[in-house]
Formats: structure tokens, sequence, C-alpha cells
């Protein structure tokens, strides 16, 4: 029988004494742990850039929320927010033209966590911001455990996106992942492709910064498979989207079908895919039959595409 004699103590742990620097420390582990808040906002993040560069100020991390295909900037300090890390945090969504803006801290000063209730109820559904505050606790002499508390969420997030089975894992869900785990050991083993990364409900095959052949399960009942282009630089993704239009009958032609060409010119991003219906739900067989057309897909893909971008792209 456990006393009270046997109850083990929880202190709270500072932040400095597991990561000294936040430039060098912090923010590197942010970048390699996008799922663990991630989860906590209902994102399935993927990471882009580390110090990415607006004008003449660095993003501490620019990420993508694969499900909504939207830009993501995140700006963390280890101390207490302040006016400085707010005015950047604006400036960072506006260079990028992202869609979600997450603010991280050690505490969120009210004025601060107010600013950002008030952007929140002021953009629209078009922009979101969260902040989180960041602690490290530990029972007895264990190791420091890391807690995301929310203080600041757009104003339908609790309603839209808390109760949309976010909380856990879902049997679709675990499908949506045995597939795409199951299409990157194809991709390595039988065609010796490694340069594959696997989310939840994606699989991307990066031909160069900012250029990916990707897949995709997106809303709709729709699995997408795309050439991805999203660079830091919106006019040079515009520009070689334009440039890859210019071959937009000979590369149809070699694939021997017609793709969708979404110049996005509201976004910063574009794309070109081409669609099939989800049948994630169906049995092995058609899972299986999907995944080999999927494959074969991001294949012909990179075969077509891949030239083309070897020679515009220099």
């Amino acid at each position: 029988m456990t006393t009270s004699k046997d109850l083990a103590s929880i202190e709270k742990v500072d932040l400095r004494e597991v990561w000294p620097n936040e430039a060098q420390d912090f923010t590197p582990w942010l970048a390699e742990h996008l799922s663990e808040f991630g989860d906590v906002l209902g994102l399935e993040l993927e990471l882009q850039q580390r110090e990415a560069p607006v004008g003449g100020y660095s993003l501490d991390i620019l990420a993508y929320d694969v499900e909504n295909d939207k830009p993501v900037v995140i700006e963390n300090q280890l101390g207490s927010t302040d006016h400085t890390h707010l005015g950047q945090l604006l400036t960072y969504a506006a260079g990028f033209d992202a869609n979600v803006a997450i603010w991280i801290a050690k505490e969120f000063r009210d004025e601060h966590r107010e600013a950002l209730d008030l952007l929140n109820h002021r953009t629209g559904e078009d922009m979101q911001f969260f902040g989180l505050e960041v602690e490290l606790w530990k029972i007895d002499d264990s190791r420091p455990a890391v807690n995301f508390k929310l203080v600041a969420t757009p104003n339908e997030w609790h309603k839209q996106t808390v109760s949309n089975a976010r909380a856990a894992v879902s049997e679709r869900g675990e499908r949506y992942q045995a597939f795409f785990q199951n299409l990157a050991e194809t991709l390595r083993e039988e065609h010796n492709i490694t340069n594959v990364r696997t989310g939840n409900r994606h699989l991307s095959m990066r031909h160069q910064q900012g250029v990916n052949y990707a897949a995709a399960f997106g809303r709709g009942q729709k699995l997408r498979v795309e050439v991805h282009i999203n660079n830091r630089d919106r006019g040079w993704n515009k520009n070689l989207f334009d440039k890859l239009l210019e071959y937009k009958e000979s590369i149809e032609s070699e694939l021997g079908e017609s793709l969708k060409w979404d110049r996005l010119d509201d976004k910063r991003r574009s794309r070109i895919f081409v669609e099939q219906d989800d049948l994630i739900d169906g049995d092995e067989e058609t899972l299986e039959e999907l995944q080999n057309r999927t494959v074969e897909k991001l294949l012909d893909f990179k075969r077509v595409f891949g030239p083309r971008l070897n020679e515009l792209i220099r």
C-alpha cells in the first residue's frame, strides 16, 4: 500500500538548465520536435527551414501545415514575451505569406496574450495566431519532461479543431500512417530512393530546397500526387511554375494524362498535380493497388519533371 511518505515530489526545472542558449539549443530542439507541440495545436507540421531570412532578420523556424497546405512561422524565446518578438512574429508572417503564426515562450505577459487574441479576432479565418508557454518538470530525480500550455488560440479553434478527433489517433489515421510508411519502404528498398520523408497524411521526395515530389491525402476524399514548389522566395516560385508551364504539352504527353496546374497567385507556393480517389478505407487488395499506382505516379513525376527542373534551376 502506498502511503504519503512514498509520494514523489514534482519540481519545475529552469529552461536554461536544458537549453542554455536560445538560438543554439532551444530553437534546434523545437525544430526536431515539431510534432510535440503540433499535436497540442492539432497541426501536422513539417520543417522547412531554420533561421529563414526575411530582409535583414531571421525567423527561428519556418514550417508547413501539411493537412491544410499552409506555411507556418514559429518564433521562440526562453524568457518572457516582449514587444520585439511580437513585432518580429508579425513581420515574419507577412514576409512568408503565412497562414499560421506560433509564438513559444517561457511566460506570456498579459498584454501580449491579449494582442494575439485581438489579432485572432480581427484577422479572420485565413490567419491563425497561437501562443504557447513551455515548461519543464521532473519527478524526484527523473529526467525533465516538457509541457506546452496553450495561452492564445484562434476564436473557433477549440470548436473546429480539438473536437475533430485530434486528441487521439483514430483507426483511419493509423491507416493513413501505415499507407505512407509502406510507400516509403517501397521507394527506398525497391527503387533506391532515400530522400523520402513521411507524415501522418503525406509523403515527400526532395528534388532540391523548396521543390518536392509529394503524395498527400487532402480534403475532398482525394489522394494528390504533385510537384510542390515552396521556396521562401515567392517570385522564384512563380517564375519556376511559369517556366514549367511552357512545357505543359510535352510534360502531359510524356505522363500520358492531364495535370492540374495551380499557380496559387494569392499564395507563396505553387503546385502541379493529379488526383485520384481516396480509397484508404478499402480492403488490403485495394490499398495495395492504390499504393502501387501512387509509387508509379511519383516515379513518373520524377522522371518527367526532374530533367526540366535541373535545367531550369541553376
